[in-house]
C-alpha cells in the first residue's frame, strides 16, 4: 500500500513539473523556468505563485 502511494505522489509530481514547463509560456514569469518547475510543491504556498501555476496548467 506504501508502495502505491509513493508511486501516486511521484506521478503527481512529474504531472506538475511537465504541466508547468509546457505551460510556462502563460504566466507572468520571464526567468527560473527549471527553478519554479521543479519546486512547485514548495512555491503552492504563495498565492501568486498558485495563480501563475494555473495559468500554465490550462490550455
Amino acid at each position: 500500500m506504501l508502495n502505491l502511494l509513493l508511486f501516486a505522489a511521484i506521478v503527481v509530481y512529474v504531472g506538475g513539473v511537465w504541466k508547468f514547463w509546457t505551460g510556462f509560456h502563460r504566466t507572468n514569469f520571464s526567468a527560473g523556468r527549471p527553478y519554479l518547475a521543479l519546486f512547485w510543491p514548495v512555491f503552492m504556498v504563495s498565492r501568486s505563485y498558485r495563480q501563475n501555476f494555473n495559468r500554465a496548467l490550462k490550455g
